[in-house]
């Protein structure tokens, strides 16, 4: 049974987290680009629908990550490990990047589309009217560049931690 939790732990990380992480980087260059306020604009007139599927691939694989902390902790039980400190560190450190995403880096993204006037999906309605791009587009995908950054150093330290288990005495 360890084996398979494991497996599902591992499978659920590379795909969710890692997809989360590869979408999440490339947003702000396509949001700034729907704006029309980045320099390289070979895809302007893709950029808007381009940065939305970025959003949604960030929005339903953070649904699908809670599933790497619900099987790594089943297979930290199983291995009888719950209180070792690597664990616990490893759990704290995915917490923040959970709040980090939901909180900050998900209504960041959102806001950057609000500001490109892309709808959402999930709100219905016609009537959107052309919104000038405001003095806040720049640094706001600055600002959610590099807190996409922490995200990814905080889900990276967190692989290091579940390889290396440091103070483990179950083996690494």
């Amino acid at each position: 049974m360890t084996k398979f939790l494991l497996s599902v732990h591992v499978l659920a990380a590379i795909l969710a987290v890692g997809s989360i992480t590869v979408a999440a980087s490339m947003f702000p260059r396509y949001a700034l680009r729907a704006l029309g306020v980045d320099e390289q604009s070979g895809d302007d007139a893709r950029a808007p629908a381009i940065a939305a599927l970025l959003h949604r691939v960030c929005r339903a694989y953070a649904v699908a990550g809670l599933a790497v902390p619900v099987f790594g902790i089943a297979t930290a039980a199983q291995l009888g490990v719950l209180t070792d400190a690597w664990l616990i560190a490893s759990l704290l450190l995915t917490t923040v990047a959970a709040g980090l995403l939901a909180l900050v880096i998900l209504p960041g993204q959102r806001s950057l589309l609000d500001m490109a006037d892309v709808p959402d999906p999930a709100e219905r309605g016609d009537g959107r009217q052309p919104v000038p791009v405001p003095d806040t587009a720049r640094p706001t995908a600055a600002r959610l560049t590099m807190l996409t950054g922490i995200f990814n150093v905080l889900w990276a330290t967190v692989t290091v931690l579940m390889i290396v288990r440091p103070g483990s005495t179950t083996g690494a």
